[in-house]
């Protein structure tokens, strides 16, 4: 092949993976080089064709292809979640209602991050009106739960248990939002449930760490380690306990909607059958039996709830986060608040420079919400001075440019009386969670961010049900510190990483988008957020770029904690020298192991387009 040929061959991965349109490649490729014939001089044949094995890339640009969506996207941690979201959008439904069915396809296909029992949040755009909400699914401690108990209690079994919140807001949304009956919007979960679907190899593995955990409790043992081991990679995976469950659910719905009720009233003839009706019965029957503190009170006091999300300004753009009981929400907020001091977009995206100023803005901001952040139901939070642009203005002043600074402490704000801490014994817990986004063809768009906790949550599936709970008593959801408002008591709401974040360019809508990743979730968004807006690039190459993320010892509750500067390996040699050379710890990670975006950007063509993160099973479907 000629250098001519060399030069501007590409490849269709290439052409795929760079998101190029066809103006794009017609300027970039000669004519020859596209025709299609038999001729010896029209090289899109033989050897010079796009997908010949003489002309592949080197390396490949992205892991995913852009997904265009003229009519609806759904972006998910599961392909099949996806797909049940589309088939949704397909029937008519909104995005509420896609997302309601893809998160009921996550509790089935990918177990270990979320479930109908686990806790969430959820920030949605309404085109017509323009409004946009927050709706906090998040389950309070049980009333019973003793605060004095050992916290390793805590992170596993029947005294984990967080009251049971993202069923309720699948109704609420439902009811909210939704077009279609409960029963179309569970039937896909249903049927893999019960009738299986083969069962990814990164879930396979994951049973097999929490082996020795799930198989202390009878009930997950037979569902997850199906004759005594864990289920095979590619084999077919069921959960009939979990069907039976979601289809009384649908049933009950019907049953109402057969009676004569309305459509809202029937919703919530489902909701009442899982807060008050069997499945809590059948859970306070398995808590008492097994030593829990969870009861049927506690799930008859739950209300999922809507707030105002955060937002702030950040380079002409408006950012829209989720409110309290979410930490995550104050640190996108102050994360951007403090960079926006900064000129990142003229350094290199991979420069010691620019990894260094991203770390120094987690690192105060995480300071400054874990000193603070705890359920607003039952502490007085700085909210708006924490998400101010007078309160960056002051604390970016610890920032130095070209020189990593100790942990600090949270700043002090007056009026509220939260002291800084010394050191603590206990780390934190790491949580696992999955994230979606979706967009209809009425313009609405939902973002959502739910979660078990850790790993399987507790890791005990209560009674026969088929649900598993969220772990948020563990510590990282709770501080460790009893004079912490975010300390372990009954009634409170533990603190959610679960950021689902909106993106609006003057007034209209940009971007919906969210992550995984526990501790990380803020860190990988406020990366995300600065590939979009800063660095203008296409949504895929913004998902797939290298990540940093801060690690603490002991925790991000403690001032002076020792600092690591976890880097995926993909960042060149020089990065790591660079970050090392300004007093940094370093440490280099997976290349592809921080966070799981799932994001639907709409282009400046006014066209939308999705990206899945390749870290993870992410998928996104369009139509």
């Amino acid at each position: 092949m000629t250098d001519h040929a060399d030069k501007h061959a590409l490849s269709r991965r290439q052409l795929m993976a760079g998101g190029l349109s066809t103006a794009a490649v017609a300027a970039t490729v000669p004519a020859a080089a596209i025709a299609q014939g038999t001729g010896t001089q029209q090289t899109g044949v033989g050897r010079q064709a796009p997908d010949a094995p003489s002309v592949a890339p080197a390396k490949v640009a992205q892991h995913r292809v852009e997904v265009p969506g003229p009519n609806g996207l759904v972006a998910a941690g599961h392909p099949l979640a996806s797909m049940a979201g589309v088939s949704i959008l397909m029937q008519g439904g909104s995005a509420a209602d896609a997302a309601v069915a893809a998160m009921a396809v996550l509790n089935v296909a990918e177990p270990w991050a979320s479930g109908a029992a686990g806790n969430g949040l959820a920030t949605c755009l309404e085109r017509k009106t323009g409004k946009i909400e927050a709706l906090a699914f998040t389950g309070a401690a049980p009333a019973l739960v003793d605060d004095t108990a050992d916290p390793s209690v805590f992170n596993n079994g029947p005294k984990a248990v967080v009251t049971p919140g993202s069923f309720g807001g699948w109704i609420e949304l439902a009811r909210r939002y939704g077009r279609l009956p409960l029963a179309t919007l569970l039937a896909p979960a249903i049927g893999y449930a019960r009738d299986g679907h083969p069962l990814d190899p990164s879930i396979s593995r994951f049973i097999a760490r929490q082996q020795a955990v799930l198989g202390k409790f009878p009930t997950s043992a037979a569902i997850f380690l199906p004759d005594g081991a864990p289920p095979p990679p590619r084999g077919m995976f069921t959960n009939v306990p979990l069907a039976r469950t979601f289809q009384s659910l649908a049933d009950a719905e019907s049953a109402a909607l057969a009676g004569g009720a309305s459509r809202d009233a029937a919703l919530m003839a489902a909701y009442d059958y899982f807060y008050t009706g069997p499945i809590a019965r059948e859970m306070d029957r398995f808590s008492r039996a097994n030593g829990g503190w969870l009861r049927l009170d506690d799930m008859r006091k739950y209300r999922p709830v809507w707030r105002e999300p955060l937002k702030t300004s950040y380079r002409g753009f408006d950012v829209i986060s989720s409110p309290l009981t979410s930490r995550t929400g104050l640190e996108t907020c102050e994360q951007l608040n403090l960079l926006e001091g900064f000129d990142i977009a003229a350094l290199p995206p991979d420069s010691p420079k620019a990894l260094h100023l991203i770390a120094e803005c987690i690192k105060v901001t995480k300071s400054d919400v874990y000193r603070y952040a705890a359920d607003p139901t039952q502490s007085n939070v700085p909210v708006e001075i924490l998400t101010s642009k007078a309160f960056a203005e002051r604390r970016r002043r610890l920032i130095d440019p070209a020189r990593a600074i100790p942990f600090p402490a949270g700043g002090d704000i007056a009026g509220a009386m939260m002291p800084p801490r010394p050191l603590a014994v206990a780390s934190y817990v790491p949580g696992h969670t999955t994230s979606l986004s979706v967009t209809d063809s009425d313009g609405n768009a939902v973002a959502v961010t739910t979660t078990l906790g850790g790993g399987f949550g507790a890791c005990v599936v209560m009674g026969n049900t088929g649900l598993l709970c969220n772990n948020g008593l563990r510590t990282g959801s709770t501080a460790p510190y009893r004079d912490h408002p975010n300390f372990v008591q009954g009634g409170r709401v533990p603190l959610l990483g679960n950021c689902p974040t909106i993106v609006l360019e003057k007034g209209r809508f940009k971007m919906a988008f969210g992550t995984p990743g526990g501790e990380t979730i803020g860190q990988t968004q406020f990366q995300h957020l600065i590939n979009i807006i800063d660095r203008r690039m296409p949504v895929q190459e913004a998902i797939e770029h290298p990540r940093l993320a801060l690690d603490p010892e002991p925790g991000f509750y403690t001032p002076g904690a020792a600092i690591t500067l976890q880097l995926e390996s993909r960042l060149p040699p020089a990065a790591f020298a660079g970050l090392e050379a300004m007093g940094h710890t370093v440490r280099a990670v997976g290349p592809w192991s921080i966070g799981s975006i799932q994001a639907v950007l709409q282009t400046e063509y006014d066209t939308k387009v999705a990206g899945s993160d390749p870290r993870r099973m992410g998928y996104s479907v369009g139509y």
